[in-house]
């Protein structure tokens, strides 16, 4: 197996400054972002000279330059070193701290160191103080100064419980006759004497040292004098730092751990808000990275899937029609990309990943739902339309009104299912609207397809009546006579009768009450009595009343009450027959003069008698008393015009008459005079015969 490049950078330099493309170009060589959770960062503190870098290189394989003893003490790591340890597991990144005590510095500069210090105790997972075997007991070793800014700024370390930190005693150059557990005991009392010491804050002000930290003590001997058991002890401690963050390592919590894909952000914002000499909340900062991280990935996550080809055509189809199985589709791809999400967050802080995560559902849902309004303007134009052709095919005269109601459920059953499959999973879309639309439109066209059927049965009924009134009063129109209205009055009873008799069948399949029930009968009773004087209009007055009279005249006129023709003899026959012939014309006159469909008294023969059959004719009214415009078929004036032209017309026939009662007349005198001469002859001839004188007359 290849061995690991060794990859150094200088993180914070040392004039402070971060050091953010080193930082993002180391992340990239070592592949530290695709790690998650799955990291350790171990740092060193301690005085200047201590052999930090050394101790580092040669648990770790990372590099950092080393102080070169022929050049005697002086300052070489400035500011923050980081390295990859090489074939550690898991990935764990080495932080090596500028030394305290700095003579570079001098005495009053504790700024950055405490700034260091306190950036060490925030990223670090444990902590290695590197001190000497000589300081332990010293009151003033040149680590109580560096322990005492260790606790200082733990104190700056918000957060409730506390991050816990392991801290690691490393003694250099342990005498090999030193006992450790003597000196392991010393130094945990004198680090619980100087903890109790430290000014603290009230919410910790009783709380022991274990709380913030893990404490372990190891001991090395001196690198100079035995190399080679300082290799051997190193080994040693090696061994304890591979899979620290595993249960029972050494790593105390990881409460404030950032999944290394914000590792760079997050470090890069801790060291902006030290430098600000703030104090360092390390929830609310794990809180804002993953905030930060979280919003990238849900923006890009959502950028994705608005350009899903997939979600594209799903939304082009949804433009021009029904889109089979939307919902389905939609969720599916949904899943996907918040599949993608969790996978990228994963590593975030819970409540944060959680609630950008509702976000882009939200977004992405709302993005949706547009085209699933659009979806549901087709599903409902195809609902309504579905409803009106099946309600099309009932039958109006069988249960109509239930049919149509039965349509009505089963339609909108239909359309709330397909809304409700439709729409994606956990979306929460409110088709109420549209299905308030379609119940509407329903509603209406129900109405209206309510309306136009029964409108339409009852032409049917109407045009049945009109065909029987047709086929029978036509005749008796045709016919008149003294006894056409009563006819005509028979008929309409008769036939509107039978027509409200089939309306039964409607109210039955229409539910129609018993005033709507009514009305109708009402509106067909009307219908019929215009539908008669409609045809008594046509009939009478455009068929001619006067052809009628002049016929019945010529019945009456010209044959006798044996239907035999009539012998005019004498002129008193001519005068009966005409008066007899004219009576009988005048009556249907006098019956079409009016429409009699109430059986009211009929004043207009009387009238109608009075005036015209006088030798002197009196002269008619203006208007029939009594009879309405309405039921008038001819005024008194055209009755008058009737009765002059049919008199005109009808004086043929008497002048005929009395022509054949003269002709009759002087066959008569003729036959009569030769009875006269014949008898006169006789004489003669007889009383020539007795003087004996021949016949004259033969």
């Amino acid at each position: 197996m290849m061995k690991e490049d060794i990859c150094t950078m200088q993180l914070i330099c040392g004039n402070s400054e971060f050091n953010v493309a080193g930082l993002n170009s180391f992340v990239q060589k070592v592949k530290f972002d695709k790690c998650g959770n799955s990291y350790a960062v171990v740092a060193i503190m301690g005085p200047q000279s201590g052999g930090k870098s050394t101790l580092m290189n040669h648990l770790f394989d990372t590099g950092f330059q080393e102080m070169e003893i022929e050049s005697g003490k002086s300052q070489t790591t400035k500011g923050i070193w980081i390295a990859k340890c090489i074939g550690i597991e898991p990935c764990t990144i080495a932080m090596d701290l500028e030394g305290s005590d700095s003579s570079e510095r001098g005495e009053d500069d504790t700024t950055l160191e405490k700034q260091i210090a306190l950036f060490a105790l925030a990223v670090s997972d444990i902590l290695l103080i590197n001190m000497w075997y000589n300081d332990i007991c010293r009151e003033h070793a040149a680590s109580i100064p560096l322990l005492k800014t260790i606790f200082q700024v733990m104190m700056r370390l918000c957060g409730n419980p506390p991050k816990k930190t392991t801290l690691m005693f490393v003694v250099r150059d342990k005498p090999a006759k030193a006992p450790f557990v003597l000196l392991e005991k010393r130094l945990r009392e004198d680090t619980e004497k100087m903890w109790k010491a430290v000014s603290k804050s009230q919410a910790h002000k009783n709380s022991p040292l274990t709380v913030f930290f893990n404490v372990e003590v190891v001991a090395l001997s001196n690198y100079l004098e035995k190399e080679e058991t300082f290799k051997e002890e190193v080994t040693q401690l090696r061994q304890r730092l591979v899979n620290s963050i595993s249960p029972g390592g050494l790593v105390g919590d990881r409460k404030g751990v950032v999944p290394a894909s914000v590792f760079s952000r997050s470090i890069q914002e801790m060291w902006r808000v030290i430098k600000l000499n703030k104090d360092l909340d390390l929830p609310a900062h794990k809180v804002m990275v993953a905030t930060v991280r979280c919003e990238e990935i849900y923006t890009d996550i959502f950028k994705q899937l608005m350009e899903n080809n997939g979600w594209l055509a799903l939304q082009k189809a949804a433009l021009t029609g029904l889109v089979p199985d939307f919902g389905r589709r939609v969720s599916s791809i949904l899943y996907n990309y918040l599949s993608e999400y969790d996978k990228e967050v994963v590593d975030f802080e819970e409540g944060v990943r959680k609630s950008k995560r509702h976000m882009l559902e939200s977004k992405a849902l709302q993005s949706a739902q547009a085209v699933y309004d659009t979806m549901l303007g087709h599903l409902c134009s195809k609902a309504f339309e579905e409803f009106k052709v099946r309600v099309a095919s009932l039958n109006p005269e069988k249960r109509f009104v239930e049919s149509i109601h039965a349509c009505n459920l089963s339609t909108m059953h239909e359309f709330r299912q397909g809304c409700a499959d439709a729409a994606a999973q956990h979306s929460n879309w409110s088709f109420s609207s549209i299905v308030e639309k379609l119940q509407r439109d329903i509603v209406h066209a129900a109405s209206c397809i309510h309306s136009t059927k029964l409108s339409e049965l009852k032409v049917k009924c109407e045009e049945q009546l009109v065909a029987s009134l047709t086929s029978q009063a036509d005749p008796e129109f045709g016919n008149g006579g003294e006894g056409m209205w009563v006819s005509i009055r028979r008929i309409l009873k008769l036939e509107t009768e039978k027509a409200i008799s089939r309306l039964i069948s409607i109210k039955v399949s229409f539910k129609l009450n018993e005033k709507e029930f009514n009305a109708m009968g009402q509106d067909l009773s009307n219908f019929a009595r215009n539908e008669v004087e409609k045809r008594a209009r046509y009939n009478i007055v455009h068929n001619k009343v006067l052809t009628q009279m002049q016929q019945r005249f010529v019945i009456v006129f010209c044959y006798d009450s044996n239907s035999q023709p009539r012998v005019w003899k004498k002129k008193k026959q001519i005068t009966a027959a005409t008066k007899e012939a004219s009576s009988a014309s005048l009556k249907i006159l006098a019956v079409m003069a009016t429409i009699d469909l109430d059986e009211k008294p009929n004043y207009v023969e009387g009238i109608l008698f009075s005036c015209l059959t006088k030798e002197t004719e009196d002269s008619l009214p203006s208007s029939w008393e009594n009879v309405s415009s309405k039921d008038t078929l001819f005024t008194p004036v055209r009755c008058q015009e009737l009765w002059d032209k049919f008199k005109k017309e009808t004086q043929k026939h008497i002048e005929e008459a009395t022509s054949t009662v003269k002709a009759h007349k002087r066959r008569k005198s003729m036959t009569r005079a030769k009875l006269a001469i014949g008898a006169a002859g006789l004489v003669v001839n007889t009383g020539l015969a007795v003087i004996g004188i021949p016949p004259v007359f033969s």
